[in-house]
């Protein structure tokens, strides 16, 4: 089944692997790809509504995989809800030693932080919990490509 997708946003391919397919198509050498599928957007974000319960559920699949990602960098969660407790990531089942959690100190927010992150490039993906605006997301996925990384903002709505 196929989903409709925008022109103006390709695919990531952070969630192939949760998938188990890639959703590149497969081309022959005589097909030339438009400017915009040549290289993937390394920002998205995912939407969760609901109780915080729920919200876990739905997450703790997603998170799991991409802990158990085969890149030697880290999966870091940058401030994440009080609800992902150390206790609950555990029994989602994510892989604890590939796992990073950060806070921001006094004088840094969430968003300067997972900027720095994934600007750094120690992780192959960066997670937030950040209400932003567009000029951030551009910001964020600019950090991204930097670091050769994938951005994952989740607004819990």
């Amino acid at each position: 089944m196929q989903f409709p997708q925008s022109l103006n946003r390709s695919q990531l391919p952070l969630f192939e692997a949760f998938l188990g397919q890639s959703l590149t198509p497969q081309l022959t050498d005589s097909v030339e790809l438009p400017s915009w599928a040549e290289e993937s957007e390394p920002f998205s974000e995912l939407s969760l509504s609901g109780s915080m319960n729920h919200c876990r559920h739905l997450l703790g699949p997603v998170l799991r995989e991409l802990s158990q990602n085969q890149d030697a960098r880290w999966l870091t969660l940058i401030a994440p809800p009080a609800g992902l407790t150390n206790a609950w990531l555990r029994s989602a089942g994510l892989n604890l030693d590939r796992l990073l959690v950060l806070q921001p100190r006094s004088g840094q927010n969430s968003f300067d932080l997972a900027s720095e992150a994934l600007r750094l490039g120690r992780s192959h993906t960066v997670i937030s919990w950040i209400k932003l605006q567009p000029a951030q997301r551009l910001s964020l996925s600019c950090s991204a490509r930097l670091g050769s990384a994938q951005s994952l903002n989740i607004r819990l709505d």
